[in-house]
């Protein structure tokens, strides 16, 4: 029959007089500090915390559509004013940020993305070919446009896959679209100035009507706000590009 050997351990941190004496003289290392738990700190219950303007601040669009029937709301007139105001926000943010950029697309794509878009967008189509220097040089403008007024569609097109056999004399070719219809058409890089700029550009392109939308000018969408808008954005960027020379000089 086996042999059975049992090891019976002491609760840990405990220590005998023996064990004690032995440390004094260095004989054993110093007693381990005791086991102490953290201390407990209960979740904080969200019913709890208080509900104001941060609170509201914090939801999504979703969280936001799940508090209209909410009881805690229903005594809170500002609150739930504020829910409904937040929430027009936010869906109005997402509706803006589905541009941003230059997209390219193929020919098969032109009806769907242009012609049959909103009629309460602006469609920026710019016809390129690779290798031109023009047509790098008004790209660049374009996307620091598309940057700038995400609720207007900009997009790219090789000239010839949009219109077949088009001479690369007369790109970069930019229509604007609106309503399945076009609005203007700019053929070759002279048509936005001697110098071409973002400013130069977006100034020609809403000579006639308010094409750009930067998405947070309200109601206000009419051809003068939205060149006076232009304007602006012209001259922030002078002054902060001479506030930035002086800085050099003077560092110098």
């Amino acid at each position: 029959m086996a042999d059975y050997h049992f090891v019976y351990k002491d609760v840990e941190g405990a220590s005998t007089q023996w064990d004690d004496i032995q440390r004094k003289l260095g004989n054993l290392p110093a007693k381990p500090p005791a086991f102490k738990p953290a201390p407990f700190t209960p979740a904080e219950d969200e019913a709890s915390l208080p509900k104001d303007k941060s609170w509201i601040d914090e939801k999504t669009e979703q969280d936001l559509e799940d508090l209209e029937d909410n009881p805690d709301l229903d005594d809170d007139r500002f609150l739930e004013d504020y829910r409904k105001k937040r929430l027009a926000e936010l869906r109005e943010a997402a509706k803006v940020a589905r541009f941003g950029s230059v997209v390219p697309i193929s020919g098969s794509d032109f009806v769907r993305e242009v012609s049959q878009a909103p009629a309460d967008v602006w469609v920026v189509v710019v016809l390129y070919k690779e290798g031109i220097a023009e047509c790098g040089v008004l790209m660049q403008c374009l996307e620091d446009l598309a940057t700038k007024y995400p609720a207007t569609k900009f997009v790219k097109i090789i000239s010839t896959d949009c219109i077949p056999n088009y001479p690369d004399r007369n790109v970069p070719t930019v229509l604007v679209y609106n309503n399945g219809a076009v609005k203007a058409n700019y053929v070759g890089l002279q048509s936005f100035g001697r110098r071409c700029t973002p400013e130069g550009v977006a100034l020609v392109l809403c000579q006639s009507d308010p094409v750009l939308n930067d998405g947070q000018s309200g109601n206000d969408r009419s051809r003068k706000a939205v060149i006076d808008g232009v304007r602006k954005r012209f001259i922030e960027k002078v002054v902060t590009e001479h506030e930035n020379d002086d800085d050099g000089s003077s560092s110098d």
